[in-house]
């Protein structure tokens, strides 16, 4: 409560609420929530594109290239996410969310590992990446 005395000798008496931000709403007491990884989506997105063309709703990737207005580069690098081992596309999906800061791991990491055709060396290198950068896994 704050008190004012005018020179009339009035004192006002008002109550000042400071919890409000510029717009007038009351911030939320919620925890901050996570973003999802990048990664996690566009293996998502690999794993729904490839399910699309195998139940016959589209054609082939040059398809969903022109219905997503990427080029079919840009969309065989993410359907190259579905090389990975089963084991390593489940770890990406069910990444933590990012509270703040950069992903843990970027789509141009988990490309290389996508490129090597054996699904223990694919193990091996995640695992090492993983042991060399702790602090963002």
């Amino acid at each position: 409560m704050g008190k004012t005395i005018n020179s009339a000798g009035f004192t006002v008496e008002c109550k000042i609420e400071l919890n409000r931000n510029a717009r007038g709403t009351v911030p939320s007491e919620e925890p901050v929530k996570g973003r999802i990884p990048r990664i996690t989506k566009l293996m998502a997105l690999a794993i729904h594109f490839d399910q699309l063309i195998e139940k016959g709703y589209l054609q082939d990737y040059s398809e969903i290239a022109k219905l997503g207005y990427v080029s079919r580069a840009r969309l065989t690098q993410i359907m190259n996410l579905n090389l990975l081992a089963p084991d390593i596309q489940e770890e990406i999906l069910f990444l933590p969310e990012v509270k703040k800061g950069p992903d843990p791991i970027t789509e141009r990491q988990i490309r290389k590992i996508a490129s090597l055709p054996k699904w223990s060396i694919q193990r091996k290198l995640l695992y090492k990446w993983k042991k060399l950068n702790t602090q963002l896994y």
